[in-house]
């Protein structure tokens, strides 16, 4: 009888230490998170930089607006820079994946209309060029920040046509989820750890 009780016993303890030690696995596979998705680490950087060719666009804009009123030369090329500056921080804005301006504007969530917008303001950049030669440094960033702007919203119009836009929108929704799995996961553990020092205290 001591034999089969001391028997019980070691495989009661074999059992209790493997399940400690498969929990203990389980734990650190929980902690564990997986890879980004590099297609949407690429379309983070695309929107970054399509950002800062926004902000760009806002600086030659304000700094053409400002010669237009300073000068008098031409005052509706001033208010005309004002609405380019306006539109150039819905572009902005919209890259940071605000759901705010997608309530208003729910054409910006699809990338071609998104593609379209910027091109549209890369054209108001680059429209009344100052043609006396004035103002070549002026001139020269018009054209810089129009022309990568240009750029961006071209590439924005192709990945829409292509239905990229479509499968980054479904891959962050597999993302969130899997990162909320991730976090109930790490709140079970960490609660049957705490229920585990509970029980060694009451056996003590």
């Amino acid at each position: 009888m001591g034999r089969n009780g001391e028997g019980d016993d070691s495989g009661r303890g074999a059992s209790s230490s493997s399940s400690s030690a498969a929990a203990a696995g389980g734990g650190g596979s929980t902690r564990v998170r997986a890879r980004g998705d590099p297609l949407l680490i690429v379309c983070r950087c695309f929107s970054f930089i399509t950002a800062l060719t926004g902000i760009l666009c806002i600086a030659v804009n304000v700094l053409s607006a400002i010669r237009s009123f300073k000068d008098g030369s031409d005052v509706f090329d001033g208010i005309f820079r004002c609405y380019a500056v306006v539109i150039t921080i819905i572009v902005v804005v919209t890259e940071t994946e605000w759901s705010f301006i997608f309530k208003f504007w729910k054409v910006l969530e699809y990338w071609a209309g998104r593609g379209m917008l910027q091109i549209f303001v890369a054209v108001m950049t680059r429209a009344f060029p100052d043609t006396s030669g004035k103002h070549e440094e002026l001139v020269l960033l018009q054209n810089i920040a129009s022309y990568m702007l240009l750029g961006c919203g071209v590439v924005y119009v192709i990945s829409g046509i292509l239905c990229i836009g479509f499968l980054k929108r479904a891959r962050q929704k597999k993302e969130v989820t899997r990162d909320q799995a991730v976090k109930d996961l790490e709140e079970l553990e960490r609660r049957r750890e705490e229920l585990e020092a509970l029980l060694i205290q009451e056996r003590v």
